[in-house]
């Protein structure tokens, strides 16, 4: 139980009320294994469910797929101007470089 509570990311606290326990009582036994094994369990199996759910829906939807690209592969926006002379590379953000725009 404590295993699918954690994979759902539930908290400690929040496994303790579910299962009718203190916290200090989960700390001290859970089915054979401490507490902290199957939590970290739990939450392991957890995330992996949440990373194959974004993969599925990248497949559909451009901005999760964009969004993982920037996460995983290193991606990022980025703008190239030339102006004056000067090369401007701007990440992320879209900035005025109008004169007398002011600055962040």
């Amino acid at each position: 139980m404590v295993r699918k509570l954690a994979a759902v990311m539930c908290t400690e606290e929040e496994i303790a009320s579910v299962l009718g326990v203190s916290v200090e009582l989960l700390h001290n036994s859970a089915n054979n294994e401490t507490f902290a094994e199957c939590y970290k369990s739990g939450k392991e199996q957890g995330k992996a469910s949440l990373r194959r759910t974004q993969y599925k829906l990248a497949e559909h939807n451009a901005n999760m797929a964009i969004w993982l690209g920037k996460q995983y592969l290193g991606q990022r926006d980025s703008v190239e101007t030339e102006s004056g002379g000067v090369r401007v590379i701007v990440e992320g953000k879209v900035r005025d470089l109008s004169e007398g725009a002011p600055d962040d």
